[in-house]
């Protein structure tokens, strides 16, 4: 039940789009929202009943802003923005960057090849991102035999020892023509892009002119990058008859979870799945649309060139927030995709379930055997000390904390009692 203050503001509502800002007690934002009728949707949260994490919620809510913008657009923005700036403890939440690798070739007269974590507009090439940063270094590390670009510092008047490696085109001592950059750098986008088998009948050639020449050791390892292809590069199925790179999306609502999941199809191949788990306060529509906008609002985060989503989410304004095209596929592997994308939500959430009933049983449960066996009220926290010394001297006391149930190392504390013990000595007056 709203009290009389919020009673009046909420009388003073206006009917039409924008922002909401739900504040506590101390006048801290706990939660950000959109609306299309402020008024409707804030009056919402006061007149109906809720359960989990929206009664949480209001349970805190002590006041309120709004903000009217003029579209859609304009309030998606305004959310995501002060979602990002407060970081509201009932809003989704997403870490800055993917934390995906890439591998860079640099736009410059001696390029080179990279591993980043950050794409720039610098005129340089990116490819990935790449599952982890040892997918990302294997792949390099073949690149750089197969198709070396600079491997040194720059010109140094001799050859540096990747040059002897044959793994640097050799700027260090000479000038390097830029149609052989440009040429290995074609080669490497093809291989990048997924056409390894230009890259093996090239290999298979040069093992061929280098065991007739008796190079048998060069011979060997050329065997031995084709062995690299088909064991790493090769290995995963391709799933998909185009190379579009493109991002799927998908969730699951159950019990006011939210359980998404993120396929990352990159050269045909689905080279990284993400999922998440989120109690949600608005609607599934409304929250995973949110989800997925500050998904690609994050830093360094690079968008593909197409985005799949279920026929439930607003289209038309994901295209206007994200310029790229946002489809949801009707039949054939790409609805495939989708749906398997649907199907692993699904299954997360009813593990995410089970667990967390088996958790109960261990930590709230545990905690209401405790506070019955002790005939005390039940609670929520639980402190514990163990205090230890060193043949009486060093006194030592650590103070352990469960809350629910679960360790929270946060407000755990160690004493150092000796010294308690002087400044209580100081503190009390002599007779």
């Amino acid at each position: 039940m709203a009290s009389e203050y919020l009673e009046h503001k909420l009388a003073l509502l206006p009917g039409m789009p924008g922002i909401y800002m739900m504040k506590n007690i101390n006048g801290t934002i706990i939660y950000v929202g959109k609306a299309k009728n402020l008024k409707n949707r804030v009056r919402s949260y006061f007149k109906s009943s809720h359960e989990g994490k929206t009664a949480r919620l209001v349970s805190e809510i002590a006041d309120f802003e709004t903000i009217v913008t003029s579209t859609d657009k304009e309030a998606f923005l305004l959310e995501i923005t002060l979602i990002q700036k407060h970081q509201p403890h009932y809003n989704i939440k997403l870490k800055q960057g993917t934390g995906y690798p890439y591998i860079k070739i640099t736009n410059e007269r001696d390029p080179q090849m990279l591993i980043v974590s950050t794409v720039r507009k610098d005129g340089a090439y990116y490819f990935g991102p790449y599952p982890n940063v040892y997918a990302a270094e294997e792949t390099l590390h073949f690149l750089q035999k197969v198709y070396p670009l600079r491997r040194c510092t720059g010109f140094q008047n001799r050859p540096c020892l990747y040059y002897h490696m044959g793994q640097c085109l050799g700027a260090c001592f000479k000038e390097v023509p830029e149609a052989t950059y440009k040429r290995q750098i074609e080669h490497i986008k093809s291989f990048l892009n997924g056409n390894v088998a230009t890259v093996k009948r090239h290999l298979n050639q040069q093992m061929t002119e280098a065991a007739e020449k008796l190079e048998f050791e060069r011979a060997a390892e050329i065997r031995d990058q084709m062995h690299y292809i088909e064991v790493t590069v090769e290995k995963q199925k391709i799933i998909s008859t185009d190379r579009t790179p493109r991002d799927i999306f998908n969730f699951y609502l159950d019990k006011g979870w939210l359980s998404v999941q993120v396929f990352f199809i990159r050269q045909a191949r689905l080279i990284k799945r993400e999922k998440r788990l989120f109690p949600i306060v608005n609607s599934d529509v409304e929250e995973m649309t949110s989800f997925i906008i500050q998904f690609y609002n994050r830093k360094n985060s690079v968008l593909p060139k197409e985005i799949l989503v279920p026929d439930s989410l607003p289209k038309d304004i994901l295209e206007e927030m994200l310029p790229v095209p946002v489809r949801t596929p009707q039949r054939g592997e790409k609805r495939a995709l989708l749906e398997m994308a649907g199907k692993n939500a699904r299954l997360v959430l009813e593990e995410k379930f089970r667990l967390l009933e088996l958790d109960e049983q261990k930590t709230t449960g545990a905690m209401k055997e405790i506070t019955d066996a002790l005939g005390i009220a039940p609670g929520h926290k639980i402190e514990a000390f163990d205090h230890s010394h060193i043949q009486g001297a060093d006194l030592v006391s650590a103070m352990v904390v469960f809350v629910d149930g679960q360790p929270n190392k946060n407000l755990y504390r160690k004493y150092n009692l000796r010294q308690l013990i002087m400044r209580t000595k100081r503190l009390v007056p002599k007779k």
